[in-house]
């Protein structure tokens, strides 16, 4: 398969200098404001997003070196397949978060509930549509996640994916 490769739109700026002590994911971070910064080349593309109240980041985990593909997440003491989990020492360190838009000022987004390190490299954002996400009437299962995802709300990231 070819090299694919990614030019970041833009930086997210958080309150979070480094890994340690930052929410783990974003309902553990709820009202911690931050700003993305587009790059003027791609302001016109940000045309009528602040009819959105959530958008949806991806971004490049910048910090992570190397990958397992078997990791102990920080919401338990198993190991688990990197792709069972949302551990970010991962093949293509990628993240994803939905966070509160709060409104559009020329380049800069002003967000919240963010959980990511400051200067993080945005790579796309999408408006968060729940109707597209989820079908209805659809049982959802999440696995090892069912009894440990309410943990989330006070868990704080540590240094274990940075080694």
């Amino acid at each position: 398969m070819d090299l694919i490769k990614y030019k970041p739109i833009g930086i997210i700026k958080s309150p979070f200098k480094t890994l340690e002590g930052m929410p783990i994911q974003p309902i553990g971070a709820c009202g911690v404001k931050g700003e993305i910064h587009i790059d003027e080349e791609y302001v016109d593309g940000l045309m009528d997003l602040e009819e959105f109240s959530h958008i949806m980041l991806i971004y490049h985990l910048h910090l992570s070196n190397g990958y397992s593909l078997r990791v102990k997440p920080f919401l338990d003491d198993k190991l688990h397949g990197v792709f069972a989990t949302r551990a970010p020492k991962r093949p293509n360190p990628i993240g994803l978060s939905v966070v509160r838009l709060i409104k559009v000022d020329g380049n800069i987004l002003h967000i919240s509930n963010v959980d990511i390190v400051d200067g993080t490299p945005l790579l796309d954002l999408k408006p968060y549509i729940p109707h597209f996400d989820k079908g209805e009437g659809e049982e959802l299962c999440i696995g090892w996640f069912e009894d440990k995802y309410h943990g989330a709300v006070n868990k704080k990231s540590d240094d274990r994916f940075i080694k």
